[in-house]
């Protein structure tokens, strides 16, 4: 099977938080592999959120691909997540991602929940999501991520499973820091079989359900 459509991937870091590149280098390794549409989300708190999608919206000019302005909200305290997810909407981003629970990082238990009641539009890698957040995800139309990340992947499956159980919304990213970390549609169908889903459903998860959270937000 070979690429049919881009890749659109909505999760990626550059340089202004971990990641190794400036916004143009970025979007022209993402452009080698495939990408279509570039979410450009780098950690963010209350400290930095608007500088981070000002500089995305700079970079918008430049990027050889469509580039996605956003944040990925950081290891915030859940009572304050929902403050920092309105600064970013304020601030203008296209999108907002929410770094989840996951076994690999120590991010504090309840922010799920804080993420999926702030309205983020991705809840990224949920790897400790509980039925019930999911199911409350599923009502608020915020997506869960099955991702191409080594460590955070370890959860994907659980995460794929829930989301089949209660109805929610699963989209594929890369959560790229480096120009290997960057993938193809076809590889990222591959990790949502790898994840537990039908063909069919993998190739919805990627090709459709990303294009349906743009068309809401009127980017595409």
């Amino acid at each position: 099977m070979t690429d049919t459509l881009g890749m659109i991937d909505l999760h990626s870091h550059t340089f202004a938080s971990d990641g190794e590149l400036v916004p143009a280098e970025h979007a022209r390794r993402a452009e080698v592999q495939g990408v279509e549409v570039l979410g450009i989300t780098d950690h963010a708190d209350a400290s930095n959120v608007e500088d981070c999608i000002e500089r995305v919206e700079r970079a918008k000019e430049d990027a050889p691909i469509r580039l996605v302005s956003g944040v990925e909200v950081t290891h915030v305290p859940p009572e304050n997540v929902e403050r920092v997810v309105g600064m970013a909407r304020d601030a203008g981003a296209d999108i907002v991602v929410a770094h989840g629970e996951t076994p690999v990082e120590p991010v504090v238990e309840g922010t799920n929940r804080a993420a999926i009641e702030a309205g983020v539009d991705i809840l990224g890698h949920p790897g400790l999501i509980s039925p019930e957040d999911a199911e409350l995800a599923a009502e608020q139309g915020v997506r869960l991520e099955i991702t191409a990340r080594g460590g955070h992947s370890l959860a994907n499956g659980h995460v794929a499973r829930v989301a089949e159980e209660t109805g929610a919304t699963l989209v594929v990213n890369t959560d790229s820091h480096h120009p290997r970390d960057f993938i193809t549609r076809d590889r990222a169908v591959e990790i949502a079989r790898l994840a537990g889903l039908s063909h069919e459903c993998a190739v919805e998860v990627v090709d459709e359900n990303p294009r349906e959270l743009l068309q809401e937000k009127n980017l595409l």
